[in-house]
């Protein structure tokens, strides 16, 4: 079997595989790879010494059965039969779920979160999105600081198990998305700077130093990341990426790296004849992000709209802290702009940023789906003090109109797991590092932020304390209790009511229109023959829909339509979905 691996500084390589060791030799096509062959198979253990130096796993490894601080491990990606006939699904008509497969089972694996897939067919949803599955020390944690950033994590199931969830979701007509972290890797268990220039100090990232994607060294840093992307793709048959904060990819080639990245998606989408896309997380409110490449942008798929979110979270909950204070002024104003405009910041100030921030979107040129709109996601549930969900303290009238304005409005929904049943269990931030004084880092980290918002430091939840990742895996006795299957009912109804109505797909944001009364509490948006009404107030609203006739598509409490005045009664913390043709 041929070794490779790219060490441009090192003056020797040796290969230990399978207990012998060999020298690898420079190749004279590539400068900086060195390679050479030994006896192999899938599952054989094998590293890399530069300079003599200790044994270390290869960059590209496909598998750590030992975790990150072991030998790398064999995979021979042609063994797993796969089973699934796919021809994939694109993005369009899409609703996703997303998923950590640490807390969706207590298990906490792919093959036992693959057991539980029936329950999204039934939901309604279209594709599954994994937080990322990169190994991170220990056993349990959200994945955001993993290493190896082309294996999977070992207590997850490693490589099998998770063609294994991917083959099942295509049997069952779900695509898969996986989450990928380019931006920075964990503080642990990350080797790659002993074998090249994998960082730079040009830029600085909240992690440290930045990926180096611009400075000398940084073509085989971009292969490095690109090879990766197209691994999960091709050799996983992923249907797309989520790319966390692209915000951090600090890159000032006049070709950008994300550009880079969806020409080389676009082509093997081309190769392998199905539907791949890349999906960003950015807090720029940048259109070009979503612009297609041949319109001089750099040709994503779509973006999470955080803006779409804040929004709707003010509007719910009246918080007015950090970065909702732009959006709390007038709540329901601000839900009104990102239903039609795309973003609330598009070159407006910012008050949390001290500046103006944005630029518009063309709503005319961009689809809807091509921006992500949810109530609820991993960040913003357990990047809260208690990691505490809607449901912990909104009515489920008030949930039900969360869902109604998420799944009916014209971005591509998306919910985080357990939103669907109104689950009771937090989501919380916990992690399981294996180096005391970074594990007492960040424990002290921790209580110190929220210590200095206010919270007392005893009540803030150790994310070390095994406890908290047990407090955030779901219940799965709960969907089908009281209110929780009352809930659960609402999402199937509205997500078929998607599925169903052509209207609620159309990507033609300019067709768009919102009234709303801020004082009143309510909201009410049309798309095309639809019509979406919320009434966040305790009290019931009568609101003007005209005297076309009506009929009930959906409703959280029973209404009537209009009658000859034209006026549609809704009681409090309550919605309802018409057609009005």
């Amino acid at each position: 079997m041929q070794f490779e691996v790219w060490a441009p500084q090192a003056d020797r390589m040796t290969l230990h595989c399978a207990g012998s060791t060999r020298a690898l030799e420079p190749d004279p096509q590539r400068p900086g790879w060195w390679t050479g062959e030994a006896e192999a198979q899938d599952g054989t253990r094998y590293g890399f010494a530069v300079d003599d130096g200790p044994v270390l796993p290869d960059p590209r490894s496909y598998r750590q059965p030992d975790g990150p601080d072991g030998l790398s491990a064999v995979v021979d990606q042609e063994r797993y039969a796969w089973r699934a006939d796919w021809a994939g699904r694109g993005l369009p008509g899409a609703v996703l779920y997303e998923l950590h497969v640490g807390t969706y089972t207590r298990e906490g694996t792919l093959d036992a979160a693959a057991e539980r897939l029936g329950h999204l067919v039934e939901l309604g949803v279209t594709h599954v999105e994994l937080m990322p599955l990169c190994p991170f020390p220990g056993q349990h944690g959200w994945g955001y600081e993993g290493v190896s950033l082309w294996a999977v994590h070992e207590p997850y199931g490693g490589p099998e198990a998770l063609k294994r969830f991917v083959d099942r979701a295509h049997e069952l007509g779900l695509g898969v998305v996986l989450d990928v972290v380019h931006n920075h890797l964990g503080p642990s268990g990350n080797y790659l700077p002993a074998f090249g220039p994998y960082f730079t100090d040009t830029h600085h990232t909240p992690w440290g130093s930045a990926v180096n994607l611009d400075a000398p060294g940084s073509d085989e840093v971009r292969a490095f990341l690109l090879g990766s992307a197209l691994s999960w793709l091709r050799d996983y048959r992923i249907d797309g990426l989520r790319l966390d904060a692209v915000h951090a990819l600090y890159d000032t080639r006049a070709c950008h790296f994300l550009e880079e990245l969806s020409a080389a998606v676009d082509g093997l989408s081309e190769e392998v004849g199905r539907p791949l896309f890349l999906i960003a997380e950015s807090d720029l409110g940048d259109p070009r992000l979503i612009t297609p490449r041949k319109e001089n942008g750099l040709g994503l798929h779509a973006q999470w709209n955080d803006d779409f979110h804040h929004a709707l979270h003010t509007a719910l909950t009246g918080e007015k802290q950090g970065y909702y204070a732009d959006f709390g002024r007038a709540p329901l104003a601000a839900v009104a702009k990102t239903l039609t405009a795309g973003y609330f910041h598009d070159g407006t100030y910012s008050s949390f940023r001290g500046r103006r921030h944005g630029r518009p979107l063309d709503r005319t040129r961009v689809a809807g789906h091509r921006l992500l709109g949810y109530s609820q996601t991993h960040d913003q549930i357990g990047n809260r003090a208690l990691g505490d969900r809607l449901a912990a303290s909104l009515s489920p009238g008030l949930l039900a109109c969360a869902a109604a304005l998420t799944l009916t409005g014209p971005f591509t929904p998306m919910l985080f797991m357990g939103e669907e049943w109104a689950a009771g269990t937090p989501w919380q931030f916990f992690t399981d590092h294996t180096d005391p004084e970074l594990a007492d880092a960040v424990r002290r980290g921790r209580r110190r932020e929220f210590g200095s918002h206010g919270w007392a430091e005893e009540d803030i939840p150790d994310p070390q304390d095994p406890a908290t990742r047990e407090r955030s895996c779901l219940d799965w006795s709960e969907p089908e209790k009281g209110v929780h299957a009352r809930v659960l009912a609402w999402y199937r109804e509205l997500i078929a009511l998607r599925h169903a109505q052509a209207d609620l797909t159309d990507p033609d944001l300019a067709d768009v229109k919102v009234a709303f009364d801020e004082g009143a509490r309510w909201l009410a948006f049309r798309r095309g023959d639809v019509r979406v009404v919320v009434n966040l107030g305790a009290e019931r609203v009568r609101i003007p829909l005209g005297t076309r006739p009506a009929r009930v598509l959906a409703a959280w409490e029973p209404v009537d339509v209009p009658g000859g005045d034209g006026l549609l009664g809704v009681p409090g913390e309550s919605c309802v979905v018409l057609l009005q043709g």
